[in-house]
């Protein structure tokens, strides 16, 4: 029911948020024909800016829940209003002065938001999903009066307002029905109102798992950046301007969330792409912006070209094994890009503007493919199946599968691995610099976009990732190379201090040599790529260091860069491989120093998420099959093995080096699992376990013939004591289940005898990962106190001890045990009575041992006598 209202109000506050923008889009276009608008184009552009940003954040928050065409909708009009807005802000700030400037900057992304909305809304009808694709006609039918009166005094802007009115009027429909839905307490709901109900499993089925539901935005994208480029070869917009800037950099700032978004959805080689091409739209914005401080056009440096075009290739093959259609659309890139590197002014010149009409056309239709098989039952096909059952006949080339497919480095990840574009990164700024520019002119040459933002923004993306999936060195490194990137791109190629080399920025850059070089010592119990990864950035470093003394050798920054370049490459291929093939097609090696607990990675045991069933289940089934797992528990990290595997009892208890004085305990999810052994409890003793479990607390039992039902034979010698055994239920749902699966399981903590308890997965793999066979992996521990022991051994006579105080204080474990007595001893009950031992036991006051050597005693009150003379006892 939370998940449903949660997903109710994304739904609300998406729609609610475009009938707002519509509602000011309809005021604005009504009041166009006066002499003063009723809304200042500024503050209608900031406006529409907020409102962006809240579609996005709504349409993101549903998606993860739940993946549907409000999803497209919302980001796809986010888009179109932030552009929108910026150039109403520039119209209002008097940038737009010329005579069609308005027109010029306006039409390219109305163009393109009139097709991709008229998509959704096809689509939209198709799926039957009447509310959503009524909005986007309507906003579609908006844009596409919005251009006709761009061109033509016949169109008048009512007609746009009108398009907008109806986004209102669905708008409020959509509202009523909502608060119509909440005050009958879910007993009335309008038609096409309740977006939060829940789907049927196959439903669900149909719309998740490997799907990249962001990839439709993305394809949008490249659509509005394909559009400024191709409107003015076709002759639809007379020029290229600043006017046009936010629209390309709307997207490509957004295409830069599509790629966080699309590693969330666990795609790598789409989170690459988007990567990519944000990088063309940053660059294409920076080139519409020279024109103000340099009356000519800036050059392009064609090595950074032809290596994209490459990168673009080896993409487009690997992205070909999920998906030919895909595959086939990435080769418009490697045109593009060859089209980019063979005319000097780039962008500005007929080659490159003609492939982005071409990009343009194979966008749309891209779009309308992903769009379609995300929503319908019956998918468009894509060659998919084909490709499959090619690889299928391959004995050396195995695609990687199943529920591995992203397992994280260290526990429970969010994201796929970014190393991919993080590695493709370094070769596109490595390769950029080689360009040497003018000093005199030090921005004539487009380098600033392909290092910062290429070698800067998306590294640092992909060292954030990387970090989330516990590469802490992959992602020390990967950040502060990206400041690297950042401050010496814009040093060197942004003219900050001009021809004379400044003192400073040798003392910065000796500084960054020496963090890099503790991460060249570090990368020895890594592995021999990334060494000489680390490596040769040093040289990258050093060329650095002496282009900014004045004292740089002809030609060693060339080599210094195509040695990176190199090497960067081979790591981005072997990604590749490593993320797509099964196996290690081309291996990034082992450590160069070995220690122990030192390197290793993926090879040491399995990691899996404790969120998910499926993790859960793999961990009994190799319970079962005599394995020992590290798993997390209501306190600390534990180590674990099946009761009725006695190998694993005994394999367990030697990968501990086992002291005698900690014992290992017992742990059940449920005193049904003892049933069959109850008579051989004493009741009060079970009547205390069945109050204080579930619970942080360790009940020690007397040792005796119950033992022999768990099926531990002779490995029942490592469990507790020869005079006792410690038991426990474990307050949290994740070790229950695994216990409800397995059956009885042993327990001893998750370290070696001697060191502090483990609180984070991260411990467990490190210390034990090459001792157990997998690790349930929750993050940090919600305690991180252990449990307390209790010696129950003496219950019967009124004493109990604590081995050791932990979580649960010796006070809350007297008042359970308190309660326990008093309902055997106070309240009557139609049952068995009592033998005569018990009854002298329930007659006197008893004592308490608090585990030091003192005593706490409690008085008793005074028995009433049942009316037949006889004392019950009562189970709880």
């Amino acid at each position: 029911m939370a998940d449903r209202k949660t997903e109710s109000l994304h739904s609300s506050i998406g729609l609610l948020g475009i009938s707002a923008g519509s509602l000011l889009l309809a005021a604005h276009f009504y009041s166009l024909p006066r002499a003063a608008p009723l809304i200042p184009s500024t503050a209608l552009g900031v406006l529409l800016v907020i409102l962006s940003s809240l579609l996005a954040y709504a349409g993101i928050r549903r998606s993860l829940r739940n993946a549907s065409l409000f999803l497209s909708l919302c980001l796809t009009i986010s888009v179109f209003w932030c552009g929108y807005g910026v150039v109403f802000i520039l119209g209002g700030q008097g940038v737009l002065n010329d005579t069609g400037d308005l027109r010029n900057a306006l039409v390219p992304g109305l163009v393109t938001f009139t097709l991709a909305l008229l998509i959704i809304a096809v689509v939209g009808f198709l799926c039957r999903e009447v509310i959503l694709a009524m909005i986007a006609s309507a906003v579609s039918l908006a844009s596409a009066h919005e251009v006709a009166m761009h061109y033509s005094t016949a169109f008048g802007s009512s007609a746009v307002a009108c398009n907008y009115m109806i986004v209102c009027l669905v708008g409020g429909y959509f509202a009523l029905g909502r608060i119509l839905y909440f005050l009958t307490k879910e007993k009335i709901a309008l038609p096409g109102t309740d977006l939060a109900k829940k789907k049927t499993h196959e439903q669900i089925q149909s719309t998740s798992g490997n799907v990249n539901h962001f990839a439709v935005t993305g394809l949008v994208l490249n659509m509005l950046s394909a559009s400024v480029f191709g409107c003015r070869l076709v002759g639809v917009t007379a020029k290229l301007f600043i006017g046009q800037v936010p629209w390309l950099w709307a997207a490509g700032i957004y295409q830069i969330g599509i790629c966080i978004l699309s590693y969330r959805a666990m795609d790598v080689l789409m989170a690459t792409f988007f990567g990519f091409t944000s990088i063309l739209k940053f660059a294409g914005g920076y080139c519409l912006l020279y024109p103000i401080w340099q009356p000519e056009e800036p050059s392009f440096p064609t090595p950074f070209l032809v290596v994209f075009s490459i990168l673009f290739v080896v993409l487009a093959l690997f992205l070909t094994l999920k998906s030919p259609v895909d595959g086939l659309y990435l080769l418009f890139y490697v045109a593009y890009c060859i089209a980019l590197a063979c005319r000097p002014k780039g962008f500005f010149e007929g080659g490159p503007q003609g492939v982005d009409v071409a990009i343009f056309v194979a966008s749309a239709l891209m779009t309308l493919i992903h769009l379609y098989n995300v929503k319908a039952s019956a998918k468009i096909p894509t060659g998919k199946d084909a490709v499959k059952a090619l690889l299928a006949r391959s004995s050396s080339l195995k695609l990687r599968e199943g529920t591995d497919l992203h397992a994280p480095y260290l526990g429970y990840s969010k994201y796929a691995d970014a190393e991919v574009l993080g590695y493709a990164c370094s070769v596109l700024a490595s390769f950029a610099i080689t360009m040497t520019g003018d000093p005199h002119a030090p921005l004539a040459t487009v380098v600033i976009p392909w290092v910062v933002v290429a070698g800067g923004i998306l590294k640092l993306l992909g060292g954030s990732v990387a970090f989330a999936r516990g590469k802490t060195l992959e992602s020390s490194a990967f950040i502060l190379y990206a400041v690297m990137w950042i401050i010496w791109g814009l040093t060197r190629y942004g003219g900050l201090y001009g021809t004379t080399r400044s003192f400073h920025a040798a003392v910065g850059i000796i500084a960054f040599m020496l963090f890099n070089g503790f991460i060249v010592f570090c990368t020895l119990f890594l592995n021999i790529a990334w060494f000489f990864y680390s490596l040769t950035f040093l040289l990258i470093a050093v060329s650095f260091l002496l282009d900014a003394i004045h004292a740089l050798p002809a030609g060693y920054d060339i080599a210094a860069t195509l040695i990176f370049g190199l090497v960067s490459f081979y790591c981005f291929l072997s990604a590749l491989f490593n993320s797509v093939f099964e196996g290690s097609c081309l291996p990034m090696g082992r450590p160069i120093v070995q220690l122990s607990g030192v390197g290793g990675g993926m090879t040491k045991c399995l990691h899996l998420p404790a969120r998910k069933a499926s993790s859960v289940k793999r961990i009994a089934d190799i319970l079962k099959n005599g394995g020992t797992c590290g798993i997390p528990t209501d306190t600390v990290y534990v180590l674990v093995a099946a009761c009725n595997r006695p190998d694993a009892v005994e394999k367990a208890h030697q990968s501990k080096r086992q002291a005698q004085d900690r014992p290992m305990s017992l742990w059940i999810s449920s005193l049904k699992q003892l049933e069959p052994a109850k008579h051989l409890f004493a009741p009060l003793l079970w009547d205390f376990m069945e109050a204080a479990w579930p619970s942080p607390i360790s009940v020690v039992v007397p040792r005796g013939e119950w033992v022999d039902f768990l099926g531990m034979k002779d490995s029942a010698k490592y469990v507790g004591t020869p005079q006792s055994i410690a038991i426990r239920i474990p307050d949290c749902s994740v070790t229950t289940h695994l216990i409800d699966l397995v059956g009885p399981i042993v327990v001893t903590s998750a370290n070696p005898t001697g060191e502090a308890d483990t609180t984070h997965h991260n411990q467990v793999y490190a210390k034990l990962g090459d001792k157990v066979d997998a690790v349930l992996c929750d993050g940090p521990s919600p305690e991180n106190i252990a449990s307390t022991v209790v010696d129950c051994t003496k219950i019967n006579s009124g004493n109990i001890g604590f081995f050791r105080v932990g979580i649960i204080p010796k006070s809350q474990v007297l008042q359970i045990l308190e309660q326990v007595q008093k309902k055997h001893r106070l309240i009557p009950n139609s049952g068995t009575c009592t033998t005569k031992g018990q009854e002298e036991h329930l007659n006197h006051s008893h004592a308490v041992h608090n585990g030091v050597g003192m005593a706490a005693s409690e008085e008793m009150a005074p028995l009433p006598s049942p009316d037949d003379g006889c004392k019950d006892y009562t189970r709880l």
